[in-house]
């Protein structure tokens, strides 16, 4: 857990924190490589946010610098 993580979750009430966990675990960052990661396994968080964005960043799985998308998945997946 990043150290950001780290001082909203002691600063918010835990039914808060505990939405900012599950809401930014629900935004991910795609790879052209097909490789995908949560935003909160990054260290980041993404709580109550719509839309969708690209950064251009390395590949933790390829190695290739590109453009990735962030994109919130569905409910169910």
């Amino acid at each position: 857990m990043s150290w950001i993580q780290r001082f909203f979750k002691a600063v918010f009430p835990a039914s808060w924190a505990r939405s900012m966990e599950e809401d930014s675990r629900r935004w991910m960052m795609r790879c052209r490589c097909g490789f995908e990661k949560s935003i909160w396994d990054m260290g980041g968080i993404r709580w109550k946010a719509r839309g969708t964005s690209r950064n251009y960043m390395r590949c933790v799985a390829c190695g290739e610098r590109s453009w990735h998308t962030l994109y919130r998945k569905a409910e169910g997946g």
